[in-house]
């Protein structure tokens, strides 16, 4: 279990450093809208949901290495909630309204296509 539970914090790290290059890639330079971290949230909630609807098919330890180690250091809320704060704060309130519900709303749909494809992946 050590081991996996390093592989797990070592992927955490890879996930952060993942997450960081995608933002830049993405955001463009002086852009008003944080694209980046949408993109990233989106499309690690679809990755996450489609791991988890592959279940039984992906082995535990593989799980836990992917899911809360790689995905969860590529993942963020903490920049959502600080993008959206600081959003708010330039007065740019319609913006992040649409950072919040929108990051929320596409994140979940996101997750839900990743379960339904994961779950039809291993069916039948």
């Amino acid at each position: 279990m050590t081991r996996w539970l390093l592989a797990a914090a070592l992927a955490g790290g890879a996930g952060a450093g993942l997450r960081y290059l995608v933002d830049r890639l993405v955001t463009p330079r002086g852009a008003r809208f944080p694209w980046g971290i949408f993109v990233v949230n989106v499309s690690g909630s679809f990755a996450l949901g489609l791991l988890t609807g592959l279940g039984a098919a992906v082995a535990p330890e593989w799980s836990m290495t992917l899911g809360l180690g790689l995905l969860g250091g590529y993942t963020t809320f903490s920049t959502v909630s600080v993008e959206t704060v600081l959003l708010a704060q330039r007065r740019r309130r319609r913006d992040a309204v649409l950072n919040l519900f929108g990051t929320l709303v596409a994140a979940a749909a996101a997750a839900g296509v990743g379960l339904l494809l994961g779950g039809a992946l291993t069916a039948g």
